[in-house]
């Protein structure tokens, strides 16, 4: 299987946690498109969403599913949504489509949020992808320097502008061995408004494509 039909397949596979009446958190990027494109077959369902980025809300209004504000909702029953890396406690490193902060938000109001990911996505130890961090643009190369004493290298996102209207740094070179401390220490830094890493709120439940068919990993 291609990467893209291993993407669609859990995308498709994440509909057996959406149940009648539900409202369901949609994520952002490739693997949450798939999933979008599957909760339009049953649409009737569930009572709306609630989206993480500005390009996923269009694309449910294009498929007639509706879209609420987060400050209209109590909760989210079931959030859905990719990962740059997970490793094996749940916790993921994501931001790369700079949706990071909204995402971060939905994911502290959902009751169970599931990661739909490919293979490649499982990792060990966190870092290899370029942690992501939103950042308010006066703060910008202050968060840098402080980032360098992290044991990063940080790169401006040169042209992104979140949803928010903040800039991405990535920060590269990182083994991130304890992903709740970094987390922490990242956002203590003034200037941040949130860094990609999941730790304290990481997933629920994943769901990994594979040449043998989609695994469920939840903790134990």
């Amino acid at each position: 299987m291609t990467q893209e039909e291993l993407k669609k397949a859990v995308g498709y596979a994440a509909l057996d946690y959406i149940k009648p009446g539900m409202i369901v958190g949609v994520g952002t990027g490739s693997t949450a498109a798939y999933f979008i494109d599957a909760l339009a077959t049953i649409k009737e369902d569930v009572v709306g969403t609630v989206s993480s980025s500005i390009a996923s809300t269009e694309k449910l209004q294009r498929l007639g599913i509706p879209v609420f504000d987060c400050n209209e909702v109590d909760g989210v029953d079931v959030y859905v949504d990719g990962a740059d890396e997970i490793n094996p406690s749940l916790q993921m490193i994501k931001g790369g489509g700079a949706a990071l902060t909204r995402e971060k938000i939905i994911a502290a109001m959902a009751k169970k949020f599931v990661c739909i990911v490919d293979g490649s996505k499982k990792v060990d130890i966190l870092g290899k992808f370029p942690l992501p961090i939103e950042v308010i643009p006066m703060a910008r190369a202050y968060v840098a320097r402080q980032l360098v004493s992290l044991g990063g290298t940080p790169i401006y996102r040169q042209g992104v502008k979140t949803d928010n209207g903040n800039v991405i740094i990535d920060v590269h070179n990182l083994s991130i061995l304890n992903p709740i401390e970094l987390e922490d220490q990242i956002n203590r830094i003034a200037g941040v408004v949130t860094v990609g890493l999941f730790s304290h709120r990481g997933a629920d439940i994943a769901l990994v494509g594979t040449t043998d068919g989609v695994q469920t990993i939840t903790l134990k």
